[in-house]
């Protein structure tokens, strides 16, 4: 029969090695969590007089683009997902006009034509440069602003929300924090884009819009989401819907129920 001593030996040997390949796994997952959270998507547009380039506070050179409207009241600030760019905005930005929007868009560092190198806070910072861009050069009042998140962007979008003033957030197949899209419960340190903990901190009014059967961002991230808004909130839940293209998909009332929140704005 073992004696206890080598018996407390062994199990602290083993616990030992299970530890050692949980550092080397979540070291391995920081990294890996980098390629997979900002990819590089083809380029697909030129810098042409429809876009301009702002210039962050460390000198990097990111692209943007206003999609203007006259009879707009509001203009989104749109921020993209993590497999697109500009030029794919351009496919569907008109969606937007059509349904009473104006609309400004930057590209994260390294996405698109802009320069630098992509991280939760550079991501956060260059937004905040897009807004203020829109406030201080459009001119556009911080009360006629909706800042709008896309899956990856509903990040940088809910940190917008945080430091600056805005009419309303709309966070579009959005996930509660970044590595929970890969495994649901919390594994590992250093998660990204911990959206569900900051959500019950603001106080503007949040749509939340998901396909329930998304098979990027599950749904239950958005049904999360909804359920962390102490705000004014609304939502669109999609029965069947997918994470790209859940506007054709939805049909005309994906831009009903978007209307009807907008217009509850103050």
């Amino acid at each position: 029969m073992q004696k206890m001593p080598d018996f407390i030996l062994s199990l602290g040997r083993i616990v030992l090695l299970l530890a050692g390949a949980y550092v080397i796994i979540a070291f391995a997952a920081h990294f890996l969590s980098l390629a997979m959270i900002f990819p590089r998507p083809p380029v697909k547009y030129e810098l042409t007089s429809d876009y301009v380039q702002l210039t962050a506070s460390d000198g990097v050179k990111l692209a943007a683009r206003h999609w203007p409207n006259p009879s707009a009241k509001y203009t989104l600030l749109y921020l993209h997902g993590n497999y697109e760019d500009l030029g794919s905005l351009a496919d569907y930005m008109p969606q937007f006009l059509s349904a009473g929007y104006a609309a400004f868009a930057l590209d994260y560092r390294r996405y698109g034509l802009s320069e630098g190198v992509p991280t939760e806070a550079n991501t956060c910072a260059d937004a905040i440069l897009a807004y203020d861009y829109m406030r201080t050069t459009l001119g556009i009042p911080a009360d006629r602003i909706i800042i709008f998140g896309y899956s990856l962007g509903a990040g940088p979008g809910v940190e917008v929300a945080r430091q600056r003033p805005a009419a309303g957030l709309v966070m579009q197949g959005a996930f509660v924090s970044a590595y929970r899209v890969m495994t649901k419960i919390p594994v590992f340190p250093g998660d990204k884009f911990r959206n569900l903990a900051k959500l019950p901190g603001l106080k503007l009014p949040v749509m939340v819009i998901h396909g329930t059967a998304d098979d990027t961002v599950p749904f239950w991230h958005g049904q999360k989401l909804y359920d962390a808004i102490t705000a004014p909130k609304a939502k669109l839940f999609v029965e069947g819907g997918p994470h790209a293209g859940l506007g054709d998909f939805t049909g005309p009332r994906y831009a009903e129920e978007l209307r009807k929140f907008t217009d509850s704005l103050r």
